[in-house]
């Protein structure tokens, strides 16, 4: 088993990369907004490859899922800054998904596009600053604490 204490530059990057998952998954919630700014746009066309390729495989986003969670984070040969960063990516992209839902109930009451618009936007910028701050906490080698999210993710990793 593996303890807290000081990071590679592999561990790192390595810890970084779970969070490409929270931020395709998000680029959903952000399509009114990228379309109201499009120059806000030009920062994600990094992703369009990436996203083209998640959305083409059928039931991708489980298969990553159950790969992170059970090849990464359940694996304690595996640095423990690596698996806390990749358990805080997979409840950020719980939460996307519980919001997805909330979205779509919303939705189906008539009348209520400025609503999904406003919650669309509010997710997307909430997810994206979730993400750059995580990405660069990481990057610095040091716990993003992320408040709820962090919590519950001490609890599953041990």
């Amino acid at each position: 088993m593996t303890w807290r204490g000081s990071t590679t530059v592999s561990d790192r990057i390595f810890a970084c990369l779970p969070y490409l998952l929270p931020l395709i998954e998000g680029l959903a919630f952000g399509s009114f907004l990228l379309r109201q700014f499009p120059v806000i746009g030009l920062l994600f066309i990094p992703l369009i490859p990436i996203a083209g390729l998640y959305s083409s495989i059928p039931f991708s986003s489980l298969i990553i899922f159950f790969a992170l969670f059970f090849l990464v984070v359940r694996n304690e040969r595996i640095s423990h800054f690596i698996r806390f960063n990749t358990m805080q990516a997979i409840l950020l992209d719980i939460v996307l998904f519980l919001c997805q839902i909330i979205r779509q109930v919303i939705g189906s009451v008539p009348g209520t596009g400025f609503a999904i618009e406003t919650i669309s936007n509010t997710i997307f910028i909430g997810i994206v600053a979730a993400v750059v701050y995580s990405v660069a906490q990481s990057l610095f080698g040091r716990y993003a604490e992320i408040p709820a999210i962090s919590d519950a993710v001490h609890m599953q990793v041990r």
